[in-house]
């Protein structure tokens, strides 16, 4: 072999320059050429070469020469395609497309009797070119003449015999002896008479009688002489007739081909196929109207499996391709399309497919770019990332503001599709912005696959965005009318639930899901129930990790000036009331201890405290706290006494979308006025108060004011009244004044009191009730 490729080479550096080079020898019967497969040295691509040595084989020289004259003239979509041809005075080579031999299958009987019925009729139909139109004679059909071709197609070689009957010097009647193996297919006049006879019989006689061998030698899978063709075994009942009207031993009674093409091709004859229907069709399909089109394609679905992969790609996806972009084949033609593509390599794909995908995602047909969207999840893997987010996606987001609904949604469920092949720039720019807008959309159904979308590419998302566009669309969607919408955010927020840090899920979405654990419809508080338990055991999971307290220590607080000292909870049972009541009687206790009469001291224990029931006061002990301290109105400021004020962490250099979303509101009232403006759904927020009112503790003892009393001086103040007394009530009163002087008489008259300062009330919303003149003058009342 390595040989025979140096000489062939050595051969061609001598003569004309011939653009292809030589590959692997391809074995063939009864020849007088050798085949190779082979590449064209300008671009790579695939071809055959038949070679031809005029010194090892020169009688048959007159038969090369033969064939390579007539396969330069004769030109037909039967007969094999010639690139390039060169002669030399030592050899011949022949450049056709790549080519593989039929007697390679014949022998190994892999071909259905569907595909033969369908390689027959092309052979039928280049034959009966040959015979009528070129009023020739081939003389050499056999399964070593004919050959599969790019498309899978059988195509007609072998012309090393072919005569006009109007020639004078015709090869046949002198050279065809020297054919290879001819004594097997000689019909039986030649046998008698020569290659001569040929001129006085039908120029068809001699092809019809080959034809027919033909026939036998495909259906059983070999042929060795004529006594063979009287066994019908094989051959499909339908052609038993014809068949034998082929092999007539009268020449002049013989058919024709054309004949047998004719009779094959009638209402229910052999050649009414699936395959041969499609074959002759599809080259038509753009001109059919719509019922014939998908009748045709419903055919080509049945014939699939029958059909050679080849044809697909070179005869019918081309014609599909020209159905769809020019023709009108629709959504069908281009399912079609896809199935056949999927056979294809990703060399194939990008030469066929992808120019045409690329050119029809600009169209404006909204039938054409709904079915490209539907089929975006089989053609996604041939297509390259650069490939989708230079060309394919800004002609894609047309469809997130398209007027119809349906395209609209199509291009929200491609999302999930493209997502993959979109930069992060991409995605988390525009394409957020585009959904933030079909978040909002007039249709419930894109509302929720928006939702759903959004939740399947949570982790295509960047870290430092994803928490404020996810947290905010899911609040969004908790709070739309239609159910599926707010299923859709239960479930999605399950899914995404290890993307949200612990604190957001205590402090942004446990309160924005706990509403639908009473939603109306049962569907809702179902899935509810399953995504709330998901992020508490999430949270209580976090919560066995984190300090008892973040307070400092006893040791490090009384090292430090004027530091109360605060008592803990007793366990995780106790709430934060019961906490602040357990430290304010501490601080009580300590302070507690005889009232002197002659000091100067004055009592200033609470109003809410029974006086003595004697009016000798050297004999009643009172719990008082240090002088000066008063019990006021307190602020609720109770969550900055339990743990410090958290504060927002999020410092993304990603874009930020959650305005666009209107889940969370700012803290300012321009953000808030704007979301629920833009908001549709959300609930309407109360009126905010025009200037602001006391807020009414009810009583309430103020811990921060008198935790700061007991760092003040023992001295007592002046001018102080306990709360909720004036100095009108007190001089009204008959009831003894808690706090008060005691007189050395030990009379219960009415005495002088010190008012403490009153303690500036920070401005708080007015509350919705008042209590009663009598609960504030009672100092503690019923607010506990």
């Amino acid at each position: 072999m390595d040989f025979l490729k140096s000489a062939v080479a050595s051969a061609i550096s001598k003569g004309p320059a011939f653009g292809y080079s030589f590959g692997d020898r391809v074995d063939i019967d009864d020849s007088i050429w050798t085949l190779h497969n082979g590449t064209k040295r300008e671009d790579g691509s695939k071809c055959s070469i038949f070679s031809f040595d005029v010194n090892a084989n020169k009688s048959r020289l007159p038969l090369a020469r033969n064939a390579l004259r007539k396969l330069r003239t004769l030109r037909h979509p039967g007969v094999v395609k010639v690139l390039d041809t060169v002669e030399t005075d030592s050899y011949i080579y022949i450049a056709t497309e790549r080519l593989s031999p039929l007697s390679w299958h014949v022998k190994r009987k892999s071909l259905t009797e569907e595909t033969i019925k369908w390689g027959l009729h092309n052979v039928a139909k280049t034959l009966k070119f040959i015979n009528a139109d070129a009023v020739s004679v081939h003389a050499c059909i056999r399964p070593a003449s004919i050959f599969f071709g790019e498309s899978g197609e059988w195509k007609l070689a072998g012309f090393d015999a072919l005569s006009s009957m109007k020639e004078d010097d015709a090869v046949l009647p002198t050279y065809g002896s020297l054919i290879p193996d001819s004594q097997r297919y000689m019909p039986p006049e030649v046998s008698k008479g020569g290659w001569e006879v040929i001129r006085q019989n039908p120029t068809h006689a001699i092809d019809a009688y080959n034809f027919g061998t033909l026939i036998f030698e495909v259906f059983t899978g070999s042929f060795h002489g004529p006594d063979q063709l009287t066994q019908l075994k094989g051959i499909p009942p339908s052609m038993h007739q014809p068949y034998k009207r082929l092999l007539n031993p009268n020449p002049k009674a013989r058919m024709s081909v054309s004949q047998f093409l004719d009779q094959g091709r009638r209402i229910g004859g052999f050649f009414q196929t699936p395959l041969i229907q499609v074959t002759e069709d599809i080259e038509n399909l753009g001109l059919k109207a719509d019922e014939e089109r998908d009748e045709l394609l419903g055919k080509l679905d049945e014939v699939s499996d029958d059909f050679p992969a080849d044809f697909f790609k070179m005869k019918v996806l081309p014609e599909l391709l020209k159905s769809v972009e020019f023709g009108g084949g629709g959504a069908k033609v281009f399912g079609t399309v896809m199935q056949i593509g999927t056979k294809l390599s990703d060399d194939e794909y990008e030469t066929q497919i992808t120019p045409v995908v690329v050119r029809l995602f600009s169209s404006p047909d909204r039938a054409i770019r709904v079915c490209l969207l539907d089929n975006l999840p089989l053609m996604i893997d041939h297509l390259s990332q650069k490939l989708v987010s230079d060309k394919i996606f800004p002609q894609m987001v047309t469809g997130f503001t398209d007027a119809a609904p349906v395209v609209r949604e199509q291009t929200v469920k491609a999302v999930l599709t493209v997502v993959t092949k979109l930069s992060d720039r991409i995605v988390n720019g525009e394409l957020l912005r585009h959904l933030a807008k079909t978040a909002n959309d007039e249709q419930p159904g894109i509302r929720t696959n928006t939702t759903i979308c959004l939740g399947k590419i949570a982790r295509n998302l960047g870290a430092n965005n994803r928490a404020k566009v996810l947290s905010a669309a899911f609040a969004r969607s908790l709070r739309d009318p239609f159910v599926h919408a707010r299923n859709a955010a239960l479930m999605a927020l399950s899914a995404t639930a290890d993307l949200f840090s612990e604190e957001d899920c205590a402090t942004k979405l446990l309160p924005v899901m706990v509403p639908s654990l009473v939603d109306k419809e049962k569907m809702i508080r179902d899935q509810a129930s399953k995504t709330v338990d998901i992020y508490l055991a999430r949270i209580r999971k976090h919560t066995q990790s984190m300090p008892d307290t973040a307070l400092p220590s006893p040791s490090l607080s009384a090292s430090g000036p004027n530091v109360p000292r605060m008592g803990t909870p007793a366990g995780d049972s106790a709430s934060w009331a019961g906490w602040a009541i357990s430290s304010f009687t501490n601080k009580i206790t300590q302070a507690s201890g005889q009232m002197q009469a002659n000091n100067g001291s004055v009592d200033t224990r609470p109003s809410s405290v029974p006086p003595p029931a004697s009016s000798n006061t050297n004999k009643a002990a009172a719990i008082a706290p240090k002088s000066g301290m008063a019990l006021q109105k307190s602020t609720p400021n109770i969550p900055s006494i339990v743990a410090p004020e958290s504060t927002d962490d999020f410092n993304d250099e990603a874009e930020d979308f959650t305005d666009d979303w209107g889940g969370f509101g700012g803290d300012d009232s321009t953000s808030k006025d704007k979301e629920e403006e833009e908001d549709p759904w959300a609930e309407p927020a109360p009126a905010k108060a025009k200037s602001p009112t006391s807020f009414d503790d009810n009583g309430e003892p103020d811990f921060a004011g008198w935790l700061a009393a007991q760092n003040q001086a023992k001295k007592p103040a002046k001018n102080a009244l306990p709360k909720g007394l004036s100095k009108g009530a007190a001089s009204k009163s008959t009831r003894p004044v808690i706090g008060g002087r005691s007189s050395t008489t030990g009379s219960t008259s009415t005495r002088k009191v010190i008012v403490p300062p009153a303690k500036k009330e920070t401005p708080k919303p007015a509350a919705p009730t008042t209590k009663s003149n009598e609960d504030e003058e009672e100092g503690w009342g019923d607010a506990w």
